[in-house]
């Protein structure tokens, strides 16, 4: 004979409301919750970030140029972005666009006047093997950059954060010396043997060379470096003495 079924009295209900398992799924549920909600704001803040970068963007150049097609400078900038410490090719960018070499030229010139972008020249004294014919972009601001890109993690959680260091140092170095009312010039050196230096300053006549490193690592200047320009100085920049570059 099967025992009768007693339902549960409402001591029984308040017991099992107070059960180790109940509240547990009531603080994972919180928890769910709580995180749901911080992606939540944290992808429509990137959104936001990115779209009013686009819309500063897209005001400045337009004040300066009628632009006929935004979206291709959207696609201009992505492009760029991507290649900050690289060497741009305007050909390739041309046929990556689908645009006339001479319209990517004006719609650089446009993003330069804008400062939104900054071109880094290749330093040479005539040299047959100094690499000059095409140059480096930057970005003014690497915030901006990141929202073009959407990628806004940390700089120790992102693989190009040798790029954006070299960019941070190389317009906050700009920025102290304009301050400073120095004349001066800014370039990058490289031979079409590879090695390369990423900044060269030239300043009363003087050559000093750096390379940019996140890392402590310690580093010889290029021998080709030395040979071609024995009189010029030297330097390794690095988290560790990088407030006096730029400060």
């Amino acid at each position: 004979m099967e025992a009768p079924i007693v339902p549960p009295t409402a001591s029984d209900e308040k017991k099992s409301f107070k059960s180790p398992e109940f509240l547990w799924c009531i603080v994972l549920t919180v928890i769910v919750i709580c995180l749901a909600i911080f992606f939540y704001n944290q992808i429509n803040t990137l959104n936001k970030d990115i779209k009013e970068a686009q819309d500063v963007i897209a005001t400045n150049t337009k004040e300066f140029g009628d632009l006929r097609n935004s979206t291709k400078i959207r696609d201009l900038l992505k492009l760029l972005a991507f290649q900050i410490g690289s060497q741009v090719s305007l050909t390739e960018l041309s046929k990556s666009l689908e645009l006339s070499r001479s319209t990517v030229e004006r719609y650089l010139d446009l993003l330069e006047e804008s400062f939104v972008i900054f071109r880094l020249n290749g330093f040479s004294r005539n040299l047959r093997k100094e690499v000059t014919k095409m140059d480096k972009i930057f970005f003014y601001d690497t915030g901006v950059r990141n929202a073009v890109i959407g990628n806004l993690n940390f700089i120790k959680d992102r693989d190009d954060g040798g790029k954006l260091w070299e960019n941070f140092l190389l317009i906050e170095r700009m920025k102290k010396k304009e301050y400073q009312g120095t004349l001066h010039s800014n370039y990058f050196w490289r031979l079409t043997s590879g090695a390369e230096l990423d900044m060269v300053e030239e300043e009363n006549g003087k050559l000093t060379g750096f390379e940019f490193k996140f890392s402590s690592k310690s580093i010889k200047p290029p021998k080709s470096w030395k040979e071609n320009y024995p009189n010029s100085e030297f330097s390794v920049i690095n988290r560790d003495n990088y407030q006096q570059f730029v400060a």
